[in-house]
Parts: C-alpha cells; sequence; structure tokens
C-alpha cells in the first residue's frame, strides 16, 4: 500500500506586509507546473481549524486583482556573495596577487569560490577556491582550456588562514600560500606550492570580481552565482604583480597602500550598509548580494574589543552562507492599489490553481491621520520574521519530541519547506554550516505566514493555533462582539513611532510580540505616558532587541547572545547589530525590564497541555471590580483550542524583583501546569530537580493590572494560550467575559486614577 502526499505548487509573496488606502502593494507568484491559477482578495477573519474554534473564516473583496493568471517558475537564488562591476583596468592585468584571510565553516565535498573574475559557461577567468576537499586551489581558464593546481591540505574550519595566489604572467607560474593563524600546537604549518600553468588565466573583458563565489553566466539584470562559499572572508587584497610572501604580509593591515594594489577591500567600513569599500587608488567598491553576516570578528581580533564600533579594524569580516536569501527579486504578478472603500483590517491574496490553494496576508491599515476605531489591534509582525519558515518540526527529531511531548505532523507546506531550503530559514534555525541566521527578510515566501498553518510541532493540521492563526482569533473574537478596530504592524510601529499608535485609546497586542526594536519599545512608552492602555494579550513578550536596516526594505537582524531562551548562541565578541550597532539579546538586560512595561516578565515555558487560571485575592480589590464584572467563576479559562486551556506555551509571572511596578495587582495565577514546562534559562542559576511546572510555584502566568500616572492603565494575561481560549464556545466563555470587560473599560475615556496619588 503507497499513500500520495499532497504537493503545494502555488506560494507567493508581496513587497509589503501593510498599506495605506491609495497605496499599491505587489505580489509575486511561483508555481510549479500549474498553467493558469485564480486570485482575488480576501478579508481574513478566522484561520482556526480547531473543532473548538470559529473555524476558517474569509470574505471575498472585489477589486481590479480578481482574475486568472499565467503561472511560471521563479527561482529562490540563494546564497549571498559580494560583486564589483568597477573592474575598468583589469582587463589588461598580467600577472597578479589574489589575498584574503579565510575563516571557513563547512566542508561539503563541493568546490567553494573565494574570489574570482571566471564565468563558469565560458570557462574563463581565474578563481581562488577551497576544492572539494577544502584545500586551497586556484583555477585558469582561457575559454579553450581550465588549469588548476591545489595545496592538498584541506584547510581548518573556524580557524583563520590566510590564502593567496601569485601569477607570474612571464614564466606563467602560480605559487599558492596556505597559513594558518591558529595559535594551537596542532596548527598546520605554513604551506606553499609551485606550479606552471598550461593555460592563460583570460577573464572576459569587463567580466565583474565575485567575493564567496563565481559567476554562472552573463546575462540581462542580475547576476547568477554560483560555487558559494561558507565562511568568513578578511582583508580581500588584488595586485598587479605576483608579489613575495614578505609583500603578502604588509598588504594586511597596511600604514598606507602601495601603488600595486588594484583592490584593498576593507569590509569594516559602511558596516551598517550592503557596500563594501575599496580603499585602493582605484576605489572598485562593491555591493553585498543577500545580506552576509557583518560586524564579524577578523582574523587580527584580540579579545579585547567586544563592540566594532570601538575597533572597527577587528571587525573586517563577513559571513558568507550558501543558504543566505534577502530578495528573491521575483517578478510581479499582480498589484493592488488598496481602495479608499476597504476598513482597516487583515487581508490576503487568496491564490488558487488545480486543486491548491495559497494565501499571502497583508494589512491594510488606517488612512494617515483617520484611524477609523479606538481599538488598535498592533500586529507582532516582528514576530512573525522571526519564525519565518522555522525548521525546527523538519529537523528536531526524537529530541524535539520530548522538548514539546508529543509527536510532530507535516503538511503540504512543511513538505514544501523541506524541499525548498532555498527559500531561507528563520532566526531560530541555523544555516547549513552551522552558524546561527541573524537576518530575516519578508521578501520571500513565508509558508507559516498564512490562515490556518501552525508550526508542525506545536499542534497538527492547524489544531493549535499558533502565531499568525492565534492573532486571527483575536480578529475574529473582535468581529463577534462589534468592536470596531484598526490594525498595523510592528513594522509600521517601527517605522511611524508612537504617531502610529495616536489616537487609539486601547492597544491590543497579539499572542506573542516577542521581538521589539527600540524604536517600537519607545513608542509603547510614550503611549502609555501620554495616558494610553495596553492590553498584552500574550506571553513571552517584549524579550528579545532586534533591528531593523535603515536602508533595505522588510529585514531584520537579532542576536542571540549571552542569556534567554536561544537555538543557537552569537559568538562571543559578535553581540552588536550589524544594522545599527546597538547592543543584541534581551530587552530586560538592557535597563528596560519587561516587566516595567506589560507588569509581568517571562516565567516559563512548555508545549504540551494549556492550564487555567485561579482568581486571585486580588481579583477582590475594588481597582479590579471592572475585570470581573458578571463573572462568578473562581477557575478563568479551563478550555480552549491551544492545549486546552488559557494558561500555556509560554508563560509571564508579576516578578517585583525584576521591575514589576510596585502598586500591580496579580488578580489571578495560572497552576497546575505539566512537567515539561520549565523556567526560562534567565531564571536558572544552577539547575535542581524540583524545577518543571508540577513542583516549581515560579512556573506559571500571573493575570495583572496596573495603572500610569498619566490617567492609562495596562492588563496583561501573561500567556500565549490566552486569545485560543477567546472563541471557544462561540466567544461565550470567561475568558472572553474578562477580555472584553477590560476592553470596554480601557475605550472609556475616564482617567484611571493611581493608587499611589
Amino acid at each position: 500500500m503507497s499513500a500520495v502526499l499532497p504537493k503545494k505548487r502555488l506560494v507567493g509573496y508581496a513587497d509589503r506586509h501593510s498599506a495605506r488606502p491609495g497605496e499599491a502593494i505587489e505580489f509575486k507568484v511561483s508555481s510549479d507546473g500549474i498553467a493558469r491559477y485564480h486570485a482575488q482578495i480576501v478579508k481574513l477573519i478566522s484561520g482556526d481549524h480547531h473543532l473548538q474554534g470559529l473555524g476558517f473564516i474569509e470574505t471575498p473583496v472585489e477589486t481590479a486583482v480578481t482574475g486568472d493568471y499565467a503561472g511560471r517558475h521563479q527561482p529562490l537564488p540563494a546564497g549571498s556573495y559580494g560583486i564589483v562591476t568597477a573592474v575598468e583596468g583589469l582587463d589588461t592585468l598580467e600577472s597578479f596577487t589574489i589575498q584574503a584571510w579565510v575563516w571557513p565553516t563547512l566542508a561539503n565535498g563541493r568546490r567553494q569560490v573565494v574570489a574570482a573574475r571566471w564565468i563558469e559557461t565560458s570557462r574563463r577567468g581565474f578563481a581562488l577556491v577551497l576544492d572539494e576537499k577544502g584545500a586551497l586551489g586556484f583555477e585558469a581558464g582561457d575559454g579553450t582550456g581550465v588549469a588548476r593546481v591545489g595545496t592538498d591540505r584541506p584547510l581548518p574550519l573556524r580557524y583563520w588562514t590566510f590564502v593567496a595566489a601569485a601569477y607570474d604572467a612571464a614564466t606563467r607560474t602560480v605559487r599558492l600560500h596556505q597559513d594558518s593563524a591558529a595559535s594551537t600546537g596542532w596548527s598546520p604549518a605554513p604551506f606553499a606550492k609551485e606550479a606552471t600553468l598550461s593555460v592563460v588565466p583570460r577573464p572576459e573583458p569587463g567580466s565583474p570580481l565575485l567575493i564567496a563565489a563565481s559567476l554562472a553566466r552573463r546575462g540581462q539584470g542580475s547576476a547568477i552565482a554560483t560555487g558559494h562559499y561558507n565562511g568568513k572572508i578578511d582583508s580581500l587584497r588584488l595586485s598587479d604583480r605576483a608579489l613575495s610572501r614578505a609583500e603578502m604580509e604588509a598588504l594586511h593591515r597596511p600604514a598606507s597602500l602601495p601603488g600595486h594594489l588594484r583592490g584593498a577591500w576593507d569590509f569594516s567600513k559602511e558596516m551598517t550598509t550592503d557596500r563594501i569599500l575599496d580603499l585602493s587608488a582605484d576605489r572598485r567598491d562593491g555591493t553585498l548580494v543577500n545580506l552576509p553576516a557583518r560586524a564579524m570578528k577578523g582574523f587580527n581580533w584580540d579579545g579585547t574589543q567586544f563592540d566594532w564600533k570601538g575597533a572597527p579594524e577587528q571587525y573586517g569580516a563577513i559571513h558568507f552562507h550558501e543558504d543566505d536569501l534577502y530578495d528573491a527579486g521575483w517578478e510581479t504578478d499582480f498589484a493592488l492599489t488598496v481602495p479608499a472603500s476597504l476598513p482597516s483590517g487583515i487581508y490576503a491574496a487568496k491564490l488558487t490553481g488545480e486543486g491548491d490553494t495559497d494565501y499571502v496576508p497583508f494589512v491594510v491599515r488606517p488612512a494617515l491621520g483617520a484611524k477609523s476605531a479606538d481599538t488598535l489591534v498592533l500586529l507582532p509582525t516582528a514576530s512573525y520574521l522571526a519564525y519565518a519558515n522555522e525548521r525546527a518540526g523538519l529537523e528536531g527529531g526524537g529530541k524535539l519530541h520530548a522538548f514539546a511531548n508529543h509527536l510532530t505532523s507535516f503538511g503540504p507546506t512543511d513538505l514544501w519547506l523541506n524541499d525548498h531550503p532555498e527559500v531561507g530559514g528563520s532566526l531560530y534555525d541555523v544555516h547549513s554550516d552551522g552558524s546561527g541566521v541573524c537576518y530575516s527578510s519578508r521578501l520571500r515566501p513565508i509558508l507559516n505566514f498564512r490562515p490556518g498553518i501552525t508550526n508542525s510541532w506545536i499542534g497538527s493540521d492547524g489544531g493549535a493555533p499558533w502565531q499568525f492563526n492565534a492573532d486571527l482569533a483575536l480578529i475574529s473574537w473582535l468581529e463577534a462582539k462589534s468592536i470596531p478596530y484598526d490594525v498595523i504592524t510592528d513594522e509600521d510601529l517601527h517605522e511611524g513611532g508612537y504617531p502610529a499608535l495616536a489616537g487609539h485609546r486601547a492597544v491590543l497586542t497579539g499572542s506573542h510580540p516577542e521581538y521589539y526594536s527600540k524604536e517600537m519599545y519607545e513608542a509603547l512608552e510614550t503611549h502609555l505616558g501620554r495616558g494610553g492602555r495596553l492590553i498584552y494579550l500574550g506571553g513571552n513578550g517584549f524579550y528579545w532587541r532586534v533591528a531593523f536596516h535603515r536602508s533595505l526594505p522588510g529585514v531584520m537582524e537579532l542576536r542571540r547572545t549571552e542569556d534567554g531562551i536561544r537555538d543557537w548562541v552569537a559568538e562571543g565578541g559578535e553581540y552588536y547589530h550589524s544594522f545599527t550597532g546597538e547592543y543584541g539579546g534581551m530587552w530586560s538586560r538592557m535597563g528596560r525590564p519587561i516587566a516595567g512595561l506589560a507588569g509581568v516578565d517571562m516565567a516559563a515555558q512548555g508545549f504540551d497541555v494549556s492550564s487555567y487560571y485561579r482568581r486571585t485575592a486580588g481579583s477582590r480589590d475594588p481597582r479590579a471590580a471592572f475585570i470581573f464584572a458578571g463573572i462568578e467563576d473562581e477557575v478563568i479559562g479551563d478550555f480552549g483550542t491551544v492545549g486546552g486551556g488559557a494558561a500555556g506555551i509560554e508563560l509571564d509571572r508579576c516578578d517585583k524583583a525584576n521591575g514589576s511596578p510596585a502598586h500591580v495587582l496579580v488578580v489571578a495565577s495560572s497552576e497546575g501546569h505539566s512537567d515539561t514546562y520549565f523556567p526560562s534559562p534567565e531564571h536558572i542559576n544552577n539547575a535542581n530537580a524540583a524545577m518543571d511546572g508540577t513542583q516549581n510555584p515560579d512556573v506559571r502566568a500571573d493575570m495583572t493590572f496596573y495603572e500610569t500616572s498619566s490617567g492609562g492603565a495596562v492588563f496583561s494575561t501573561g500567556s500565549i494560550a490566552w486569545i485560543g481560549s477567546l472563541t471557544f464556545n462561540g466567544c461565550r466563555n470567561n475568558v472572553s467575559q474578562v477580555t472584553e470587560n477590560v476592553l470596554r473599560r480601557f475605550l472609556d475615556p475616564t482617567p484611571f486614577r493611581h493608587p499611589m496619588d
């Protein structure tokens, strides 16, 4: 007996995650063998497939987009590299030396290019490479033949090695140098090899120089690269003669640049951009493609500086990866100019063809300066970016089963991700060389940012709404309660700051607003400082500091530093963001404790079953009377679509020692968590046998409330699972009632009174 697994054949993405009325949003689609597909715009209300949820709800919207379109395959050109197109004068170069410091990270049985003026189809030019065994090699071609020379000595992985090839046109000899910089006793001895070439290296006139790759072919449009290198490169130099070893050494960090240099690329310059600067007199500046990692320690890092801004000359390395992807670069299939009649909300381009369906979600923001509601939903798209195309379910195996305490099940999107590693990973994944993914872009298909899709290890077939699907449950609840609302994204908040919130009385978060930039954090602080109200409906929020690129759209950076919940850890000395120069890591380590904003702080996580809250004495305080109006129940949320309860997945608790306001009220606390719930690492000084949820009283979610001195207030649920209980039993339940009570009071303009006034 055999079974045919469903296969995903339509995927797409948009050039932006949000747009105002009158603005255009472009949609880019790729199909696998589907000749024609249908597209229409739909308003998304619910993506819940749980039997006890509201179901999948969408409303078609008539726009000019509606229609049939020709299907076509659009490739994903993964792999980062640098490209230098200013090669005037290099075509007449006869003798030359190409040299660099390299820190290779992957021996994958294939040729990897360090630097080259080489075109694969014509077999012309030269290339400095690591061969299939990881040994230094040099290749030369004139279009009729190819000559190769190698050291046959693999470079040590994750250690700096100086590599060079000096070609003497008069003798047609090339001399290779391979010198390890490791200070340990096992460090390979310096090695040199000389050989006479049967072929003269003759690049195609005008062909570019590539760094960490070579050109597959020349053609119209963007370059097509191949032979991607994995690892760091520092101090790439090109000279117009064959240098001695001593002359090469003098070029590492020279006080002045000699006239024979035709290129001296210093990757420590213009760090926050995608530019690479040439310090030689020729000024052959270049551009980085697919955002390799910058602000990386160089060959000369001595451990005295951990901030690249303090010693930029020690951060002259870039880490390239064969699976980096910033912009898929797909052509636009259709575009929508958002009609003025379209209210703020969450929408999608729905694509259907030959039995397959894909959704490309986007947000319609309120018109500039024209809010339509007092309630604002702040959609946590920074978290969606962090989790974009997460592969834990595909790669976690038995370890993940033990972690989540249930089996993983896969759907068509998981299988598509398995077949297409070139789409790029999430900030929870590692590259093929084992280094952490520190950049995530929205300019590519994001398969788990879809209605009805849940990460495979959270719950099968959307059975435990997570991330976007969980947040759609908030939308369906607002619709069911007939509460008007506007929607903006995290990126809108980052770019617009407090004015993006202004005029909205109550701001509602999603279920997991984990990733925050400085601009986002300060916008919320300003909102509260001016009397605004915040309803934090999630867990593990405001946890990691992230940075958005200042000139490139739609890409976010994260450095997972010395503490916190981490699937990978940044190398020591690489904790500062390359986009902004800001220190990365947890906000609570930067003078902005999570509890000081939300009233609660990350406490624990577990992924098997969710629990419930029990009311505390604080719930009887007159200050909290409005929260439980009409509710006699002592137990809150012993039901729900996420693990069967309102308190689960990730939990936050009140912690006055870590910044919770002195006057915060704890009105309910969760209990009864399983032994697979554990504290987050920053709360573990020493491991012990009584850390799990069955024994540790700190493993809990606290429901809290506090007033601000400006007449505003903050209500927090401290649980990712809370929103999943809103829609249970058709929204007729005590979680729904608590949330409605809080929201309606927060929409009331009557100022809250600070209890210490």
